[in-house]
């Protein structure tokens, strides 16, 4: 039974899920959104969220010293592909929107041609399309 059991299993082992999720979650800081299955997309945005608000906390004066946010920062790269790096990190917090939670949206788009997929779209809210 799956009981109170979270997360789904995508027809892979977990290192492979790890690596899947590694991923994704780079292509998305990267560039701003992807387009991706809804499933994905949903289990993507948990996530995110828990990224970017970690970020938010850590990065942007949560901590109190300069020690615990590159140690905060050091934790976080450990979640993204290598090739993102710190400088981007810092710049990225810098655009998200001044609240707790709330950062990432998902989109659906409807089914893809060949397989007839549910397909979403996720992107990261910026601090311009926040309306006041």
């Amino acid at each position: 039974m799956k009981h109170l059991k979270k997360g789904r299993k995508f027809g892979r082992e977990k290192k492979q899920r790890e690596a899947l999720f590694k991923i994704l979650m780079g292509e998305l800081f990267l560039r701003g959104k992807i387009k991706t299955t809804e499933a994905k997309a949903k289990e993507l945005k948990i996530l995110a969220e828990k990224a970017c608000g970690k970020m938010k906390d850590s990065l942007s004066g949560g901590k109190k010293n300069k020690t615990d946010a590159l140690s905060a920062l050091r934790q976080m790269k450990t979640v993204f592909p290598k090739n993102i790096g710190s400088k981007f990190l810092f710049e990225l917090t810098g655009s998200l929107p001044p609240r707790k939670s709330g950062f990432v949206r998902v989109i659906k788009t409807g089914n893809r041609r060949s397989d007839s997929a549910k397909m979403a779209l996720i992107e990261i809210i910026k601090k311009e399309e926040v309306k006041k």
